[in-house]
């Protein structure tokens, strides 16, 4: 199986979080040969990583450690370029989504997900906003989340 991770999903495989279990249980109930990332994860993780440390939910040593261990981990991961045409199609996305509550870099992830609707088998996001937008989209979600 081929999944698509979004950053509020994948952040949660290096940090436990509520819900982290869920995530855990797709690795381990499934057998996942590839596991694909918007470009962007990059810096949403790391900035992720920054806002919990002025929120003071960890220190500064963690803090660089987690984006150590991701950035050791990115032989893991197929990240997607962030093209032309994905970013054309986010901005579409927002047209249609965005009075809903569409944000920016979520819509590159949900457009970076829907050029790989052919690749992966399943469309991995803790945000509850973006799985619904996932699931408008048709793409297949966890019944687990949200």
């Amino acid at each position: 199986m081929k999944i698509f991770l979004d950053t509020s999903s994948l952040f949660k495989l290096y940090h436990k979080e509520a819900d982290t279990h869920l995530i855990e249980q797709i690795f381990s109930g499934n057998k996942i040969d590839g596991v694909f990332l918007s470009e962007i994860a990059m810096v949403e993780f790391a900035s992720t990583v920054w806002k919990k440390y002025r929120l003071k939910e960890i220190d500064k040593v963690h803090a660089q450690n987690m984006i150590g261990d991701f950035e050791a981990d990115f032989g893991k991961y197929t990240f997607t370029h962030v093209s032309n045409a994905v970013i054309e199609h986010a901005k579409n996305l927002l047209s249609k989504y965005g009075a809903q509550g569409l944000r920016s870099l979520d819509s590159i992830q949900l457009s970076t997900s829907l050029s790989l609707v052919e690749e992966c088998n399943l469309f991995v996001s803790s945000d509850k906003l973006l799985n619904i937008f996932f699931r408008q989209e048709s793409l297949p979600v966890p019944d687990t989340l949200f």
